[in-house]
């Protein structure tokens, strides 16, 4: 456990034991209390009203009808307690209500695929990073949810530049990192981010995470219609 992290009371809802029983392990590994460890979307419900945890993760399908039972759960539990923070930890992009849980709130929110976490100990400090307010987004989440609004506005202003700038400003990423990645300079990087901004109608002195509110605010602005 690093020095300027405090233990976390985690509800974990999965429903395949091998995984479940993985993700407890790693999570004691790392001085953090799983309060429960469950398989389906009620006992998640009873669970975090139980535990009150400081951060629940939950797969997206789940018992009795393996479809989007864990989402709809999250959902009920972001309504019940708006500054809950919730990690999504899934194989698939549920469209509807992914879109309606990133747009429920600013911030304490992430949504990630089981295949891409690579590295154990990134997957711990990010569930640590959202428990403490940060929203962290799969880019392939984001490039989902993207595709799935592509003819709406106001993302269908975006160039095709400034939607591979978007991508990697919900990925956390800073200027030069996205310079970097997309082999273009800084001052280009800067001019492409205020683009974005102001075509998706967002003040340029927001404070936080206003790179990923780039996302949301385009993601909640169609949940809303």
């Amino acid at each position: 456990m690093d020095g300027d992290r405090v233990p976390l009371t985690v509800v974990i809802a999965e429903d395949s034991a091998l995984l479940r029983d993985g993700l407890v392990n790693l999570l004691s590994r790392y001085g953090h209390t799983v309060a429960a460890a469950v398989n389906d979307a009620d006992s998640l419900l009873a669970a975090t009203a139980e535990h009150d945890p400081d951060i629940v993760i939950t797969d997206v399908r789940m018992p009795p009808g393996h479809t989007d039972e864990g989402l709809r759960a999250a959902l009920e539990l972001r309504a019940r307690r708006p500054e809950l923070p919730i990690l999504v930890l899934s194989q698939i992009v549920e469209k509807v209500y992914a879109s309606e849980l990133l747009g429920s709130s600013t911030s304490s929110t992430g949504y990630l695929l089981k295949d891409r976490v690579g590295d154990v100990r990134e997957f711990v400090r990010t569930m640590e990073d959202i428990a403490a307010g940060a929203i962290v987004i799969d880019p392939e989440v984001v490039r989902t949810l993207l595709a799935r609004h592509r003819t709406e506005s106001p993302v269908s202003r975006l160039s095709k530049r400034e939607k591979e700038v978007l991508a990697l400003m919900a990925q956390g990423m800073s200027n030069p990192a996205i310079a970097r990645s997309l082999s273009i300079s800084q001052a280009a990087v800067a001019k492409h981010i205020g683009n974005i901004l102001a075509k998706l109608d967002l003040p340029e002195d927001e404070q936080g995470h206003r790179r990923v509110l780039a996302v949301l605010a385009y993601l909640q602005h169609h949940e809303a219609e």
